[in-house]
């Protein structure tokens, strides 16, 4: 079941001498459940793809289909919404909250939205994050890996129509890199997520189940 579908995409910053086609008129679709990497050098256009995916930014014109939904109809309260509850990003920096822990900082979401947690499934997703240990534990108590696991566990949380990692092994050395993707396939797998990951290391995109590749902001290869 086709669970994303971009039409046309394209992104323009500035005009006339100072024009940038960062995005020049992408179009394919994710099924549900997929992993798909997306490949390219820096300035290759796959952030803002990712962000434009995530309703971070809107397009100078295309659409974006979530669920059948194309997110640019909704105002922009209606998108905070939509992208709070039905996305979840995952940043190579992590962007935790420095006075909140583990826990906190994980459901995190669920507070914004004013919902209830329901402590079986945290338990679980601690479980799957291998943070049961440490989930009192502030961020600057916590490794790099172990940062980055509770930023997938926030973005996990709500249980999203998609996940976006945006370089999420960027940050990493090698060993806790291959611990992130593990942990993204085992998500993929188990919870059965759909997920939509930015990279630049073609090891890392062969976890994936298909892999995209953007040169100048057009799509150069799908595998």
């Amino acid at each position: 079941m086709e669970i994303l579908r971009v039409e046309n995409l394209t992104k323009i910053y500035g005009k006339d001498t100072t024009k940038v086609v960062a995005l020049d008129n992408v179009s394919f679709s994710v099924e549900k459940g997929e992993f798909v990497a997306i490949v390219g050098a820096s300035g290759s256009g796959k952030s803002t793809l990712l962000h434009l995916i995530g309703g971070v930014d809107r397009p100078t014109s295309g659409k974006v289909y979530i669920e059948g939904k194309n997110i640019y109809d909704f105002d922009d309260d209606k998108l905070a919404i939509f992208r709070r509850r039905q996305i979840g990003l995952i940043y190579q920096f992590y962007n935790l909250i420095p006075i909140l822990n583990v826990v906190e900082n994980i459901t995190l979401p669920l507070s914004l939205d004013n919902r209830d947690v329901d402590n079986e499934s945290l338990d679980n997703l601690l479980k799957l994050l291998g943070l049961e240990n440490r989930k009192n534990h502030l961020p600057n108590e916590l490794s790099g890996g172990q940062q980055q696991r509770t930023s997938i566990g926030r973005a996990l949380i709500t249980n999203p129509a998609l996940i976006l990692a945006d370089e999420p092994t960027g940050n990493l050395d090698s060993k806790a890199s291959d611990e992130i993707v593990a942990l993204l396939k085992k998500s993929n797998k188990e919870l059965k997520q759909t997920i939509i990951m930015i990279t630049h290391n073609m090891e890392i995109a062969k976890f994936a189940d298909r892999i995209i590749k953007i040169e100048d902001g057009k799509i150069a290869s799908e595998v």
